[in-house]
């Protein structure tokens, strides 16, 4: 009989948690059981998980005993109190925030990009920012090929990103608008209906925000590349689900607008939607409640030798959070040695 292991989400009444839950049961993950966590502010509510009600319990020091894989989608703060607590329970954390994501003994994982990095693991593995996901997902057969220098990247993301929250203020906004009324904003600084906000999360003290910052560290990190140079603006937009990025790159070697493509059809998690002559490439309405990253656009960067640019979208909700993270957790359990926590602050 196949093994079943035994899981549990922190995070489970959220945006992100609740795909999680819902992604384990669509890919057929062999769970033996679930159990639902959440700080305080939302234990004791119950949720829908394949086909029957669960209880949300509250995190706490004894929770993670007896479980093998947790996944974390609970902030910062959550992550930063519970992942140590649950790798010393002999628990393998995959965690979605960006609290661990640069630390030395995590491995920062996007599995068809860098899964090898795994083996790395001593108990606590993070998550990459959502856009970063999309992003090296379309640039690793390239970066395997000829190499990347330069990255520049323009992204549109979607409410989404901010959770349940960001969904409601956009819907909310939208309507009153429409009905000749004034919107405030709670979520964002600025009104996101019909508008654009060149802000995500804090402004650092180089002027990049701090969404824009994850985009640089991540990359280095996940392709142990520390010569790569890359520049990033993100972009608050009014769509609901999936993100969207402009991408321009220098490579080490040339390669053609073809060869890229072709490069990139064959890849594990890319759809190449690119026949511009039919009116053919990416859309967030498209890609909305898919796992593939969609590349399209694809062609010579014409102020840059050795440049291409190209359009790439993807669920910022599904694999830029929820799907990358369960398709960590396949991996750990085709190892079983990779199921072993070795945590030491």
């Amino acid at each position: 009989m196949p093994k079943e292991y035994n899981l549990g989400v922190l995070g489970a009444t959220g945006a992100v948690g609740q795909e999680m839950l819902k992604i384990l049961v669509e890919r057929g993950f062999p769970f033996k059981s679930v159990k639902a966590l959440a700080t305080s502010k939302s234990a004791g509510r119950k949720i829908e998980f394949d086909g029957s009600e669960i209880k949300v319990e509250e995190a706490g020091p004894d929770s993670f005993k007896g479980i093998d894989i947790a996944i974390f989608s609970a902030g910062g703060a959550a992550s930063a109190e519970f992942a140590p607590v649950a790798a010393k329970s002999g628990c393998v954390v995959v965690d979605n925030s960006s609290n661990w994501r640069l630390h030395p003994q995590v491995p920062l994982i996007i599995p068809e990009v860098n899964s090898g990095a795994l083996k790395k693991h001593r108990g606590i593995i993070a998550n990459p920012n959502c856009s970063t996901i999309q992003m090296l997902v379309a640039l690793k057969p390239i970066y395997d090929a000829v190499g990347i220098k330069r990255i520049v990247v323009s992204t549109y993301q979607s409410v989404s990103g901010t959770g349940h929250k960001g969904v409601n203020e956009l819907a909310e906004q939208t309507k009153l608008l429409f009905n000749g009324q004034e919107a405030p904003n709670k979520v964002y600084p600025h009104r996101i209906a019909f508008n654009c906000l060149p802000h995500i999360d804090v402004f650092m003290d180089n002027d990049y925000t701090k969404e824009e910052m994850k985009m640089v560290d991540e990359t280095k990190k996940i392709f142990d590349d520390y010569t790569i140079k890359v520049s990033a603006t993100c972009v608050r937009v009014p769509v609901f689900y999936a993100h969207s990025e402009a991408i321009w790159i220098e490579t080490g070697r040339p390669i053609s607008p073809l060869s890229a493509r072709e490069l990139m059809s064959r890849a594990p998690g890319i759809l190449v939607v690119d026949d511009p002559s039919k009116n053919q490439y990416p859309l967030a309405s498209e890609a909305a409640g898919r796992d593939e990253v969609f590349v399209g656009r694809v062609r010579a960067d014409l102020s840059c030798e050795n440049g291409l640019t190209m359009w790439v979208v993807a669920d910022n909700v599904r694999k830029g959070a929820a799907t990358n993270a369960v398709e960590i957790a396949e991996l750990l359990i085709r190892e079983p040695e990779l199921l072993k926590t070795d945590w030491r602050e």
